[in-house]
């Protein structure tokens, strides 16, 4: 007599698919109403962020490589980006795109020159790299130096639709944004991803195995830099401005920060990382406090508390109660 098979579906796993899919439904209902009560503007800026830090995520999370040269892209493709759309004339799109080819090009060339360092060796060639770039930046006479790229126009998305307005741009960098994260949701949960994780868990052994993980931490470092232009590029338009800070190594630092902060090796914890250091940027801005200090502060708290970022914790907690 011939059992049947196993089913794989429990009670739970459905429970969990069917959550899964309402918070999805409802987080997609929020983004869609969101301009209708918060400034679109500052919502632009969430956005652009959370993508910068999913993308840095990529190789942190998933590599375990620690990059401190990210600026490089994200600026890199802000510069090309605004020269593209304000002395070039190309529309939005070829702008955008211009930008993610150049952060692309410039981080197939980094990571050619950095990827077979491991640890501390290879977070400091980054740094001296994107610091050449960021002196690039203050010399070279089409970047404006201090002043930067301004009145970058934003021009019309295929032609139809005038970018001008700000709730247009908003929705135009909302769907730019859900693109880059379903690639690194794709590449993440594919064979490619798991190798990566394997590769941070025990490069010896995937070497073992006849693999070359170089050349995947390669890819996976060129896929994140191309991801994190395509955000700096989105923000240079979207804010009609490229300056130095988008190329200056705090802003290596600061989405080290919000990936750390919202738990490093999920999808989810970038986004959350970046809305709270934004958010808190934003609403200390006006208080008179040391900036500066307080998110400082507020990291430490966060790190000493929830080891694992805030989302990490949340879902250890969430798997410890399930099992």
């Amino acid at each position: 007599m011939v059992s049947a098979p196993l089913s794989t579906s429990t009670p739970l796993t459905s429970f969990l698919r069917t959550g899964s899919n309402t918070l999805m439904l409802i987080v997609a209902v929020l983004m869609l109403c969101a301009p209708l009560v918060v400034y679109p503007l500052f919502l632009i800026k969430i956005l652009c962020f959370v993508l910068f830090a999913a993308a840095f995520n990529l190789v942190l999370g998933y590599a375990g490589l620690l990059s401190f040269g990210h600026a490089a892209f994200f600026g890199g493709g802000a510069y090309i980006a605004a020269q593209a759309a304000k002395v070039w004339h190309l529309p939005f799109e070829l702008a955008v795109l211009a930008g993610t080819i150049f952060a692309a090009a410039i981080g197939l060339v980094f990571g050619a020159l950095a990827i077979r360092r491991h640890g501390i060796y290879f977070a400091m060639i980054t740094l001296a790299l994107a610091q050449m770039i960021y002196f690039l930046a203050v010399q070279m006479p089409f970047t404006g130096g201090e002043d930067g790229i301004q009145a970058v126009p934003r021009g019309y998305l295929l032609g139809l639709i005038d970018l001008r307005n700000t709730t247009a741009m908003y929705y135009t960098v909302l769907g730019g944004t859900v693109i880059g994260l379903l690639i690194i949701w794709r590449a993440v949960n594919s064979p490619f991803g798991h190798i990566l994780s394997a590769i941070r868990e025990n490069e010896t052994r995937v070497t073992s195995l006849g693999l070359k993980p170089d050349r995947y931490k390669l890819i996976a470092f060129t896929l994140s830099a191309a991801l994190s232009g395509f955000a700096g590029a989105l923000k240079a338009i979207a804010f009609q401005l490229a300056s130095l800070v988008d190329v200056t190594w705090h802003m290596s630092g600061e989405v080290i920060l919000m990936t750390l902060l919202g738990g490093m090796g999920t999808l989810i914890g970038p986004i959350v990382g970046a809305s709270i250091v934004v958010g808190l940027e934003h609403f200390l801005s006006t208080s008179g406090l040391p900036i500066t200090f307080i998110i400082g502060l507020f990291f430490v708290v966060c790190v000493m508390t929830f080891r694992r970022g805030v989302f990490g914790e949340l879902k250890a907690l969430w798997e410890r109660r399930q099992g």
